[in-house]
């Protein structure tokens, strides 16, 4: 692990974590209240029946592809299987029918994940960016570490805690800008600006984080769960230029309470660009929309994220090409643009 880069003060005097930058802090109790008003008074859009969205049979390599190929499979909301150089990496693995601490109540899947668990090829490495239940997912990692024992589990500072009870036994945990090697993949905890919390009592105990993947002359970047923030472009300028991204566009509405945890598609697009403006001269990564579609989370209309977010492409005049919206399941060899 490389701890000699220049960590930003993230951390507070009790061991807790927080964001650095102003206007960051989550919303307390009250707020919540007063969004469950809101939403009583005027009601969402309808949730999208079970199965509804475009699905596509995963093409994965097994056991792993060549060592020159790279492909993704979208397997649902933060779960992305990376085929990278010879190595098999999953990101923030949810496969549980709900994301919450029962399987009776909470967000319920709209969407099954497009690919079992036994159906992974040989795990090598695992991220997970925080703890939140739509990203750490304890039958999951049960699961995995049973079936992957020889897989690394690279977490931000404080989430070895939570899994290695669960049976994850080779655990890497990554302040920000800190790296790893793993298996010939270098692997670097990137900012985000987020928050974590699984109960009542370890608000903030454990940090949140996105991750930045290099394999030789390949990288690739996974954003985690993010609100906007200032340091996405010395993420591109540091670890880039990228040939594929991993950016949340989905769990956005009401903006007065998310938009301290989570980007809007407005504000994914902009990611992607402060990602790309390090390296002008370089090809334009492909980018994977990730974060909607799964669970029904926030207020807007499930559909609406990828519409949203291509048309804010367009807007802009960006390569159509470069943006990647998922059938649930599909699976794409990912090339630089030429």
């Amino acid at each position: 692990m490389d701890e000699s880069s220049d960590v930003r003060p993230h951390r507070a005097a009790d061991g807790t974590f927080h964001n650095p930058w102003p206007d960051s802090e989550p919303h307390a109790f009250r707020d919540l209240l007063k969004w469950t008003r809101e939403r009583r008074a005027q009601p969402r859009a309808p949730t999208p029946m079970r199965g509804s969205l475009p699905t596509a049979t995963p093409a994965v390599s097994y056991p792993r592809g060549a060592d020159a190929d790279f492909t993704a499979t979208w397997i649902g909301h933060s779960t992305v299987l990376l085929q990278l150089g010879g190595i098999n990496v999953i990101t923030d693995p949810v496969f549980s029918p709900r994301a919450s601490p029962s399987q009776w109540l909470g967000p319920r899947r709209v969407m099954d994940a497009a690919l079992s668990i036994d159906a992974l090829p040989p795990l090598d490495v695992i991220l997970v960016s925080h703890n939140h239940y739509d990203h750490l997912d304890k039958p999951a990692v049960k699961r995995i570490a049973r079936a992957h024992p020889r897989a690394t589990w690279v977490v931000p500072l404080g989430l070895g805690a939570y899994i290695h009870p669960w049976g994850a036994r080779q655990i890497v945990e990554l302040g920000w800008w800190q790296q790893a090697a793993v298996d010939g993949l270098r692997v670097t905890a990137t900012p985000a600006r987020h928050f974590s919390a699984r109960g009542l009592r370890d608000r903030n105990r454990s940090l949140w984080c996105g991750f930045a993947l290099e394999v030789g002359d390949r990288r690739a970047y996974f954003a985690g769960d993010t609100a906007y923030h200032p340091e996405f472009g010395e993420i591109g300028a540091r670890c880039g230029p990228f040939e594929f991204v991993m950016i949340p566009i989905g769990a956005y509405d009401p903006r007065w309470f998310m938009k301290v945890v989570h980007v809007d598609p407005d504000e994914a697009v902009q990611t992607y660009q402060d990602l790309s403006a390090p390296h002008p001269e370089k090809p334009l990564p492909l980018m994977l929309g990730i974060h909607w579609g799964t669970f029904r989370l926030t207020d807007e209309s499930m559909e609406e994220p990828p519409l949203r977010t291509a048309a804010r492409w367009r807007a802009l005049g960006l390569d159509e090409s470069r943006l990647w919206i998922a059938r649930f399941g599909e699976t794409r060899l990912v090339n630089a643009q030429t």
